[in-house]
């Protein structure tokens, strides 16, 4: 594990052993009951709901999970939530089952971000199938979340000088041009550029480029078009 992964363990990336949770939206009390018991003997959590108002309700978590929808719902159906919720849980990819799918609803299902629509009745072994992909793919966004909040937190320990020293060593200046832009001198750079490196736990000035791109700072343009300075 490389320190930004280890970094994102640390700040509070989901536990290995964390269960991971199925959520089950359907209006039918019976295919609740009938998935509850399906996921459970598959080994996973699972978390029913009669409504999409209900599921709604319900805090949200940071364990790998996945949605197992009903399209057909009274009030807010299925599309409607995919919709609503589609900017704030990316981690949480949809799963579509319904008793009368047709090809425009499964088009705009699927064009919404769903892993997968099933039209009931479905084979038990097609639905755990798509739980399991949605599974990894959730826990690879929060993994991927985790450490971008990691790397956040590790760019906010830096001073503004600090900051103002990554910026411009990620532009590709040399020491010696950074010192003159800032109005210090070229120790004092190296100085500031040496705790960048350590508090953002990066190896190499490349690391500390895809960092600042993951962190989606832009790089300030170098005016001398010069090749950086050897680590």
């Amino acid at each position: 594990m490389n320190s930004a992964s280890a970094a994102s363990h640390r700040s509070g990336s989901p536990k290995p052993d964390a269960k991971p949770i199925v959520f089950v939206v359907d209006d039918d009390v019976s295919v609740r009951e009938s998935l509850e018991g399906l996921i459970g003997f598959a080994g996973w959590q699972p978390e029913t709901f009669a409504s999409a108002e209900e599921f709604l309700e319900h805090p949200r978590t940071t364990t790998p999970s996945c949605l197992v929808l009903d399209i057909s719902l009274p009030d807010l159906n299925g599309l409607k939530l995919q919709k609503l919720i589609a900017s704030e849980r990316t981690d949480m990819p949809i799963i579509f089952i319904t008793g009368h799918g047709d090809v425009p609803m499964t088009v705009q299902a699927m064009k919404g971000g769903a892993v997968e629509f099933l039209t009931k009745p479905f084979d038990d072994e097609l639905l755990l199938n798509a739980i399991r992909h949605a599974i990894r793919r959730s826990a690879a966004v929060l993994d991927d979340q985790a450490e971008t909040s990691a790397l956040r937190s590790s760019y906010d320990s830096l001073t503004p000088r600090e900051q103002d020293v990554m910026k411009l060593v990620v532009s590709g200046m040399l020491n010696k041009q950074i010192g003159m832009k800032l109005g210090i001198s070229e120790i004092t750079v190296k100085a500031h550029r040496g705790k960048v490196m350590q508090k953002m736990n990066a190896d190499s000035v490349a690391d500390l480029v895809k960092m600042a791109v993951r962190l989606g700072l832009t790089p300030a343009k170098n005016p001398w078009h010069t090749t950086r300075d050897p680590e």
